[in-house]
């Protein structure tokens, strides 16, 4: 078990039971906490989460946990998000009208649109195709091409695409499932739900932080 720690952000919407087990497996000492105190005196952050962008915010906020994430992020340490904790990252969300994000990566979040003559179904729910389009330590051992699961009805469009990690087509749609940008890594897709290769991105991320604390 590693001795660095991980805080696992609990913001009454997230997935944490598999979100811990994952860590656990990986040996990544994680725990569970919405003490905004703890979080900031963690080495790492995991930020998970399923349900509304605007619900999301407005937790975070008012357990002050929004700031104790982008004081950490400011400070180098390293943070992995998951499907909703990717989301938050971005400016903007049009889920239930626009609300604001974290702002830590330029971009909006938007719904998948389904045309008449092509029905898209709404949400993107089970296994998929993801495909890297650059090289990071966080997909090491992962194929270029690999399936991962997905359960969300919105999807990220950063506004600047050298953060995009991988791409994932859905329907007519080619989205952003996952990006990277210097201590942030995060996905559209839950790992921890996603068998081996899932499990891969969480020991990469441990092998991240042990071997380059401050090096990206």
């Amino acid at each position: 078990m590693s001795k660095i720690t991980t805080a696992i952000i609990d913001y009454k919407l997230s997935n944490l039971k598999s979100v811990k087990a994952a860590c656990d497996y990986v040996g990544l000492n994680a725990f569970i906490t919405s003490d905004f105190k703890k979080v900031l005196q963690a080495d790492s952050i995991i930020l998970p989460g399923v349900g509304s962008f605007k619900e999301a915010m407005k937790n975070l906020k008012e357990l002050d946990l929004d700031k104790s994430i982008i004081e950490n992020i400011n400070k180098k340490k390293y943070f992995l998000g998951i499907c909703l904790g990717m989301q938050l990252l971005f400016t903007k969300s049009e889920e239930f009208g626009n609300a604001k994000g974290l702002n830590l990566i330029e971009g909006e979040v938007v719904k998948f649109k389904s045309k008449k003559k092509f029905p898209t179904p709404i949400p993107h729910v089970g296994w998929n195709n993801i495909k890297f389009i650059k090289n990071n330590n966080i997909c090491d051992g992962l194929e270029s091409i690999s399936q991962m699961y997905f359960v969300h009805s919105y999807y990220a469009k950063p506004k600047k695409k050298n953060v995009i990690l991988s791409e994932t087509k859905y329907c007519n749609i080619n989205f952003c499932s996952s990006v990277s940008k210097q201590n942030i890594f995060a996905f559209q897709f839950h790992p921890e739900k996603s068998g081996e290769f899932g499990l891969k991105v969480y020991k990469n991320y441990l092998n991240i932080i042990q071997n380059d604390k401050n090096t990206f």
